[in-house]
């Protein structure tokens, strides 16, 4: 038995590597939306399976950034008011991440990192990052509180994806620019910045992503990588996982450690626990049994660890062009977007291959 598990894990990989996934699709996956030349990055559901998708801020094919698809349509939210060009303060700049937190609040990260900050390699010429986090009632629609992070180096800062912890009153971030995980008191606004270049948030710039045997390269031949990217807060608030995208091992830790400021940077990563080899992954999400889902681009996956450390695959299937946020729904469904970084014109020698639709899929949880 454990030949076969073998032999069929060499086969994905090799069906990956050579494109031959691209054949392939698999009935388990459901398009939940399509939405157009848009690309789709955040997506969050609420309690009653609202979904929610944002839209990096981009020069071609842009609308809203921030939507809520309802009956297959993308519909500006929380208005149209806010997804229009105007001042930072009350406009939405870039929002990177959503996330629907146990009381059902929206979060929402509007974060454009600096030039020398972002991995999507942004062409703009601020040397200061622009950020800040809506507070949003889904049940009024409402926002009802913005933070601005002013305690935040905005010249090195690339907040990344976002989980809150109502209980503890704190939000986790993922700074790939900075290597680091950043802790928001979301009674007072104050950062602190956990466990910065360490082993477990560091990139591994051996793990160079690719792609039908075309390795992911800009122009002057810079490999694509990301430090921390993905997170995960489980549901009993206890763990919290995290990784970079070009790092093969999974890493989590209580968080009752990452909120304790009496603790040293040493003291600190020794309570971090190594959860073993997941392959390069994107985004992350935990269910309400402790399972880790894990999307990867190199093979088309989505798969899942659990509790327990083993690592199951829940699908594979060509259209998964680097999946990226998820969101789960009390229908008992997996969502996500596919963001198709890879096929960026910037990591094609300027040729775009991007394929439209871009689409929200969803699968049945196991």
């Amino acid at each position: 038995m454990k030949l076969k598990k073998q032999l069929k894990w060499l086969i994905i990989m090799l069906v990956g590597i050579n494109g031959f996934a691209q054949k392939y699709h698999s009935d388990k996956l459901i398009p939940a939306a399509s939405v157009d030349q848009y690309r789709a990055i955040g997506v969050s559901v609420s309690s009653d399976n609202r979904l929610f998708v944002s839209f990096p801020k981009q020069e071609e094919n842009y609308q809203y950034g921030l939507t809520e698809i309802v009956n297959g349509k993308r519909i500006a939210y929380p208005n149209e008011e806010w997804n229009k060009q105007g001042d930072e303060k009350d406009h939405f700049v870039n929002v990177q991440d959503l996330y629907v937190d146990a009381n059902d609040f929206l979060w929402v990260l509007d974060s454009k990192p600096s030039p020398a900050s972002s991995i999507f390699g942004d062409s703009g010429k601020a040397t200061e990052g622009q950020f800040k986090l809506l507070k949003i009632n889904t049940k009024t629609n409402q926002v009802e509180r913005i933070y601005t992070f002013d305690d935040l180096d905005k010249t090195k800062s690339g907040l990344n994806d976002i989980r809150v912890d109502v209980k503890k009153n704190v939000a986790y971030f993922s700074d790939p620019s900075q290597a680091a995980i950043v802790v928001l008191d979301l009674k007072t606004g104050k950062t602190r910045k956990v466990l910065e270049k360490t082993p477990y948030t560091l990139a591994d710039p051996s793990i160079i992503l690719s792609y039908d045997g075309v390795d992911m390269r800009d122009k002057n031949g810079k490999p694509f990588t990301s430090n921390v990217n993905g997170i995960a807060l489980t549901h009993d608030f206890k763990y919290f996982y995290f990784k970079p995208i070009n790092k093969t091992n999974l890493y989590r830790i209580e968080t009752k450690y990452l909120i304790d400021a009496t603790l040293s940077k040493q003291d600190l990563e020794k309570k971090v626990e190594d959860m073993g080899n997941v392959g390069v992954t994107h985004g992350l999400i935990a269910d309400k049994k402790g399972n880790i889902y894990l999307t990867t681009s190199l093979d088309y996956t989505i798969k899942y660890i659990t509790p327990e450390g083993k690592l199951h695959t829940l699908v594979q299937d060509s259209r998964l062009l680097w999946p990226d946020s998820l969101g789960i729904g009390t229908d008992g469904y997996l969502y996500f977007s596919c963001a198709q970084l890879q096929r960026d014109a910037k990591w094609n020698n300027g040729v775009n291959k991007e394929e439209h639709p871009f689409q929200i899929f969803k699968i049945k949880l196991p």
